[in-house]
């Protein structure tokens, strides 16, 4: 008469199924666990180009026809300055005074504001003063990282150009165009509208 139970084989043959069924499960969870990084990792990225987009318009959408000193006093030849038209930035993008610059605290100083935006070691970066005349520039912002590439043109009376410094009864260019390579997106087209060319 046989006992109940299970005999060797048979218990080697369930351990072995078993082995077959926790290394396929792991194998899933660590896929999953890979993708939910990776996209978690490209929804971010997403994110922030799209708070770089976002602040490049309100700053460019608000663009103010006013010139502006340095911390040495001297006056900027054009209150809009696109890429380098002079030499000697080869870093800069654009640099825009805009309108709009929030005072909660009610301090004394007007809503105006002087942004500087730069494109330094992969870097996209916002730099302001506290003072639109006289005030040195402040700690910059990184808005995006993992720039390979940027090209900033400027519309003015239909035509495209690769620097601004502005045109007889023009301060402002009426659009700004900005082509990036940025790592995990690839190449982006954005525009940006402005108060100027009449506007």
């Amino acid at each position: 008469m046989r006992r109940a139970g299970f005999t060797l084989v048979e218990m080697l043959v369930a351990l072995f199924v078993f082995g077959l069924l926790a290394a396929a499960g792991a194998t899933v969870m660590g896929s999953t666990l890979t993708t939910q990084s990776a996209v978690r990792s490209r929804v971010e990225r997403f994110a922030d180009f799209q708070r770089l987009r976002a602040i490049l318009r309100a700053d460019l959408g608000q663009a103010a026809a006013r010139r502006t000193r340095d911390a040495g006093g001297q006056p900027a030849p054009v209150a809009f300055i696109g890429g380098d038209p002079w030499g000697g930035a080869p870093e800069r993008l654009f640099v825009v005074v805009r309108r709009g610059w929030e005072n909660p605290d009610q301090e004394a100083r007007p809503s105006l504001q002087y942004v500087e935006y730069r494109l330094s070691d992969g870097r996209i970066e916002r730099r302001v003063r506290a003072a639109l005349d006289g005030a040195p520039l402040g700690a910059a912002q990184v808005l995006l990282t993992g720039v390979d590439s940027s090209d900033v043109a400027f519309l003015s009376k239909g035509a495209w150009q690769g620097a601004w410094k502005g045109q007889p009864g023009t301060e402002i260019p009426r659009a700004v165009r900005l082509d990036l390579t940025v790592q995990g997106i690839g190449e982006v087209t954005q525009l940006f509208l402005t108060p100027g060319d009449g506007r």
